[in-house]
């Protein structure tokens, strides 16, 4: 069921009001107000898309600026609020005067309700279509290659990524999962000089060890049981262009010296190979494993570390990202709900408030699963915390408080291990997390499976 458009109606008049109330019931929310106090209280608690304003407002009922005094608070309360003026036929100057000042129209008294129904859905049209203007400027602003953030730390994400993709640099991106790297990864290579060669990715955690070796280096025909035909590997299919290495922590260390024989002469032999086959490309590595600890025990070689991470990039978790919350639920919402033929028109207040509260461990993956369930799960025009599989009421401040936002991450944690019965692939698939992950979550929050 579509929610109904916001009118707010200001009239000193109580019959009047109760006329408006009910003529215009069908088509409208409508909350009342009686003087200028009570319009703005109405107004910052539910900002209404359209508004009618009686002029003559107590304590000066006879009188306009109590009006006029109320027209202006009003648009500096919400400049994008539609205001129509109703005025009686002597007062046709002041409701020129009005529109001059922002009003949007004016309708002169006895009031036709008929005729007013045109002019607030008129008001109620540009309304929407000015909202949605605003809203593809401001994604329009904060799009960046695939990625959205206005938060003063992705925006030095965008500008490092700039500066970066000039320069034909081994590149090391660190963050948790979900946080985009690869789409961070996709951005230098279409801002470089490679950008019209290949981007070849590869998860070094996905592909069994005994099989990742042919998948990077390729092999001969007949190099072992079941090579019947010669194969390229990625490495030498990402030839001119860019390789993205992505969880590279779990790169085994036999293919560590490999790769790192590679990356000082890039170049390759395939398995079963005799000959050195030359390169060029350019290699960007990811991960969400702390590669220093790695190292310390002896998991990850130092030289190839300090090789493939001559630029480093770190990418923040969602939940330092201020607003960006908001603004990418607000993107992936539109997606989700036309791809499941669903008229959503934002969230509700419930389900801002429980978005900006929450941990989001498994970062914008996980929000994104969350929408695009919601989108589909959703019953009104707007997506609630129920929907989203949040909790609701949650206000307290982010700023500082660790210890709420680890609480509300064990919590999410334990929450869907419960839901998917302790299956680990289930739950980080549903967290939008790596497994590896999960059990470093589980470890740090001292959670056992149920």
């Amino acid at each position: 069921m579509t929610a109904k458009p916001r009118l707010l109606v200001v009239d000193d008049d109580e019959d009047l009001r109760t006329q408006m109330r009910w003529a215009l019931a069908d088509e409208f929310e409508i909350s009342l107000a009686a003087s200028r106090e009570e319009a703005l209280e109405r107004a910052r608690a539910d900002p209404p898309a359209v508004v009618t304003l009686d002029l003559g407002l107590p304590p000066h009922p006879g009188g306009v600026e109590e009006g006029f005094a109320t027209l202006e608070e009003l648009r500096a309360a919400d400049a994008g609020a539609k205001v129509v003026v109703i005025t009686g036929r002597e007062d046709r100057a002041h409701a020129l005067r009005a529109v001059d000042q922002g009003a949007y129209d004016f309708f002169v008294k006895p009031i036709d309700v008929e005729e007013l129904k045109v002019v607030l859905r008129r008001a109620l049209r540009l309304h929407a279509l000015e909202r949605e203007n605003r809203e593809l400027r401001q994604q329009a602003s904060a799009a960046f290659e695939g990625m959205l953030g206005t938060s003063a730390r992705m925006q030095e994400v965008f500008g490092a990524i700039h500066k970066v993709a000039t320069v034909d640099a081994p590149v090391l991106v660190l963050g948790e999962s979900g946080t985009g790297k690869e789409l961070c990864a996709h951005a230098v290579h279409r801002l470089g000089a490679r950008s019209i060669g290949p981007f070849v990715p590869i998860n070094c955690g996905a592909i069994p060890e005994a099989l990742l070796e042919s998948e990077l280096f390729g092999h001969e025909k007949g190099s072992f049981t079941g090579a019947h035909a010669q194969r390229r590997g990625r490495i030498e299919t990402a030839n001119g262009g860019t390789l993205f290495l992505d969880e590279i922590g779990e790169l085994p260390t036999a293919l560590q010296v490999k790769l790192l024989r590679f990356l000082q002469d890039h170049k390759l032999e395939r398995i079963g190979g005799r000959s050195a086959i030359s390169v060029d490309v350019r290699v960007i590595t990811a991960t969400n494993a702390d590669l220093t600890a790695l190292m310390a025990e002896g998991r990850f070689r130092e030289d190839l570390y300090y090789r493939i991470g001559v630029i480093t990039l770190a990418l923040p978790p969602l939940r330092d990202r201020e607003d960006d919350v908001v603004l990418i639920a607000d993107a992936l919402m539109r997606r989700y709900a036309t791809e499941a033929g669903k008229k959503l028109t934002g969230f509700s207040k419930d389900a801002l408030s429980a978005m900006r509260a929450h941990a989001w461990p498994g970062n914008v993956r996980e929000l994104e699963n969350r929408i695009r369930r919601a989108a589909v799960m959703a019953e009104g025009s707007r997506i609630t915390a129920a929907d989203l599989e949040l909790a609701a009421g949650t206000t307290a401040a982010r700023q500082g408080l660790r210890e709420l936002r680890a609480g509300l991450e064990r919590e999410t944690i334990k929450a869907a291990l419960k839901r998917n019965r302790g299956n680990i692939s289930q739950t980080a698939s549903e967290l939008g997390i790596s497994r590896p992950t999960l059990y470093g979550l589980l470890t740090k929050f001292g959670i056992e499976r149920p």
